[in-house]
C-alpha cells in the first residue's frame, strides 16, 4: 500500500517550506542574491542545510520562488494603487509614485528584483513579471482614451514604454554603489515624465 501523507504532515511540510522562503526573502532583502548563501538561509529558517535541500533541490529554484513571491507582492500593491479614485493621469502618476517609492525604500531588494545578475531561471521570470505592470498601465491608459482625457494611442506600446522607462530610470539610484538620491525629486520627475508621455497630442 502506497504511503499517503496525513493532513498534519502536509501542513507541517508546507509550514517549513514557507519558513524557508520567508528566511530567504529576508536575507535577499538585506544582502541581495549574491550575498545570500544556502547555509545562512537554513540557519535563519532553523534548519540544517541538508533539510533545506529536501524542499528546494537547488539555490536557483529557491531564489526563483523568492523572486516570484516578492514580485507578486509589489504587483499587487501597484494594482491596488491603480484602483484609487481620480482621473487616468492621476492614477498613472499614483502607480508610478508607489512603484518608485517602494523601490527606493527597499533598495537592496528592488535591485535584486530588477537588475542584480541572477540564474537564468530567475532572469526568465524577471522578463515575464514585467507583463503585469504593463497591463496595469495599459488599463489606465485605455480608461483615459475612452473618457477623452488622453489622446488616441497604442495603449499597449505606451504602457510597455512606461515600464521600461521606470526600470531604466531607477537602476542608477538603486545600484549598491549609488550615492544618496533626492527621492522626492526623482519620484516627482518620473511621474511627470510618464504623464507627459501619454498626454502629448500629435501636432503633425
Amino acid at each position: 500500500m502506497a504511503y499517503r501523507r496525513t493532513e498534519t504532515v502536509v501542513a507541517r511540510l508546507n509550514e517549513t517550506r514557507e519558513r524557508i522562503v520567508a528566511a530567504a526573502l529576508t536575507l535577499v532583502a538585506q544582502h541581495g542574491y549574491g550575498g545570500t548563501g544556502i547555509p545562512a538561509i537554513a540557519a535563519e529558517a532553523g534548519l540544517s542545510t541538508g533539510a533545506l535541500y529536501r524542499y528546494f533541490p537547488s539555490k536557483a529554484e529557491l531564489f526563483d520562488e523568492v523572486f516570484r513571491r516578492a514580485s507578486q507582492r509589489e504587483i499587487d500593491v501597484c494594482a491596488a494603487a491603480a484602483q484609487n479614485p481620480g482621473s487616468a493621469t492621476t492614477r498613472i502618476a499614483h502607480v508610478v509614485e508607489v512603484f518608485a517609492l517602494r523601490a527606493m525604500k527597499g533598495r537592496r531588494l528592488a535591485w535584486a528584483l530588477l537588475a542584480e545578475p541572477v540564474d537564468a531561471l530567475v532572469e526568465a521570470d524577471r522578463r515575464r513579471y514585467r507583463a503585469p505592470y504593463r497591463d496595469i498601465f495599459r488599463a489606465l491608459i485605455e480608461d483615459g482614451i475612452r473618457t477623452g482625457e488622453l489622446p488616441q494611442q497604442d495603449a499597449m506600446l505606451a504602457a510597455s514604454a512606461i515600464v521600461g522607462a521606470l526600470v531604466e530610470a531607477l537602476l542608477g539610484p538603486l545600484a549598491p554603489q549609488a550615492k544618496k538620491t533626492d527621492q522626492e525629486h526623482l519620484i516627482r520627475d518620473l511621474a511627470l515624465f510618464c504623464i507627459r508621455a501619454v498626454s502629448a497630442r500629435d501636432k503633425r
